[in-house]
């Protein structure tokens, strides 16, 4: 197969696949590590090239003409979701349940992550303060 044919592939049914409803995923570490080890697997069996062969990530990708990475993509389409939703009405179910907060107390130790938090980190990286979302073509140029 052709490395054209191998990227329509991967955009087609790879991407597409992992990157389903990935907006509403709270991004761990642990997740993180292993979306990226799947992705350069792909590329890298795409490639030909064995792991064996120690052959650096940014190289394999460079010969396969990766321009944006899975992880990229999950980021970008969170915080379009997020914009989207917080443009709602406020009675709309979506909005109802992003502000939504469950009763009572956690259970004792380290708080796990929630979806907000990982959002607001997300903006922290992109430069994004929480008002941007309501002006669509300025969070759009942002985000990207």
């Amino acid at each position: 197969m052709s490395l054209k044919t191998k990227t329509h592939i991967y955009h087609a049914i790879v991407r597409s696949t992992f990157t389903h409803a990935a907006e509403t995923w709270c991004l761990k570490a642990k997740t993180l590590a292993k979306l990226n080890s799947t992705e350069m697997d792909f590329w890298r069996r795409s490639a030909r090239i064995s792991r064996k062969d120690k052959i650096r990530t940014t190289i394999i990708k460079q010969k396969m003409n990766v321009t944006r990475s899975l992880l990229e993509d999950i980021k970008t389409q969170q915080l379009k979701w997020y914009g989207h939703v917080q443009r709602m009405e406020e009675g709309r179910s979506p909005k109802k349940v992003m502000k939504w907060s469950p009763p009572g107390r956690r259970k004792r130790g380290r708080p796990k992550a929630t979806w907000a938090e990982g959002i607001r980190g997300l903006m922290g990286e992109k430069g994004l303060i929480e008002e941007d979302w309501k002006d669509r073509d300025k969070w759009k140029k942002k985000i990207r």
